[in-house]
């Protein structure tokens, strides 16, 4: 049986999203309609939208749903009046692609936006631009200054959109009190089911729609809405404040695993160790090991991790986040990304550690030579 550790990639649906789901399925009506049946199908929606509400900081009406975090993405991204773009270098792609023409905003050797940078960047105003910024990196784990950065925004007139998509269920996550304009969601990062996501907009923004049709969500999503989908969203995010009450056992977990890789190889040191990470996040080096080798090697031991975004039709490829970051070449080529969940036990970290050694010391025969001495 596999160890699961890609929870970044998707987390296992959860047992009240499930649940959730199965009522879902039994509502037969369109939310569309103004019959019983139909009531009972919004029900479960709007049901869903208050969870996602509480968790967000923001009112339900503010919750538009979507059909992944991807969309929501550029949903959030298409706020009027904002003809330029400024972009974290290290976004995801769903964020990158939907912003082709974007200016880069550069990363430090931790992956943090340096405010200065951010403040030169905009100029004294930017009544015009956007500036798209993830909460937490998903690959790195590395946690961005959203308030201050929001500030800088906001001082010069511009508006700041945060994908939250990786730290939802992590951490506490409230659009005023970080001074966001936009939240962008994934339900699978949570416990819910894939093909789900939501884009959460403070008070008094309304973006252009991605996809016109019959009015569902404000108009900004057309299509009638998959019911079965967003009961089960509704279920993970009512679940997300014990989530989070359990990062600090998870954080533990993280570090007991990166100290025994650490005594193991002093060149594994994790990426983004000396800033605020998820506690959830490693991306660790092997050095002379390239990435895809480890994957699959882990795999075929019982371990599931992965290289970079698991976004790319089953492709290892080469990190942006990490070359953003500066790292020399080695580094990118051999980083793979651990990331527990609820499900981990201190057994599986047991495991894992020892998986990693076995491989390291095919390339490191002295390790072999002392685990038998």
């Amino acid at each position: 049986m596999t160890v699961y550790m890609d929870y970044n990639a998707a987390a296992p649906l959860s047992e009240a999203a499930r649940a959730a789901m199965t009522t879902g399925m039994g509502a037969i009506g369109n939310p569309s309609s103004v019959h019983s049946h139909g009531r009972m199908a919004r029900r479960l929606i709007e049901d869903a939208r208050l969870a996602v509400a509480a968790t967000t900081g923001a009112q339900p009406s503010d919750v538009v749903f979507t059909g992944s975090g991807t969309e929501a993405c550029q949903l959030m991204l298409r706020l009027p009046g904002r003809s330029r773009q400024i972009v974290a270098a290290t976004e995801h792609a769903a964020v990158l692609a939907a912003a082709p023409n974007a200016e880069p905003l550069p990363v430090n050797a931790d992956g943090l936006i340096e405010p200065d940078v951010l403040r030169q960047q905009l100029g004294d105003t930017a009544a015009d631009t956007i500036v798209a910024v993830m909460l937490a990196n998903n690959e790195t784990g590395v946690v961005q200054p959203i308030l201050e950065l929001a500030d800088i925004a906001h001082a010069a007139g511009a508006l700041l959109v945060v994908d939250a998509a990786q730290a939802y269920g992590k951490l506490s996550l409230d659009l005023t009190a970080l001074g966001a304009d936009a939240f962008a969601l994934s339900a699978a990062k949570i416990g819910g089911p894939l093909g789900v996501g939501a884009a959460v907009f403070a008070c008094g923004h309304i973006p252009e729609a991605v996809m016109t049709g019959g009015g569902q969500e404000k108009g900004l999503r057309g299509g009638s809405e998959n019911v079965i989908g967003i009961a089960g969203f509704g279920a993970a995010a009512a679940e997300v404040p014990t989530s989070i009450n359990l990062q600090p056992s998870i954080a533990d977990l993280r570090d007991q695993m990166e100290a025994s890789i650490r005594a193991l190889s002093n060149d594994a040191a994790p990426i983004g160790a000396n800033v605020e990470r998820l506690a959830n996040t490693s991306s660790l080096a092997m050095p002379g090991v390239p990435a895809a080798t480890q994957v699959m090697a882990l795999d075929l031991a019982g371990f599931a991790v992965s290289a970079g975004a698991a976004c790319s039709s089953g492709k290892v490829q080469r990190s942006h986040v990490l070359d953003a970051m500066g790292l020399d070449d080695a580094l990118v080529t051999s980083t793979i990304r651990i990331s527990l969940g609820l499900g981990t036990s201190a057994a599986d970290i047991e495991g894992f550690v020892q998986a990693w050694r076995t491989l390291y010391s095919r390339r490191n025969p002295s390790l072999s030579e002392q685990a038998t001495a």
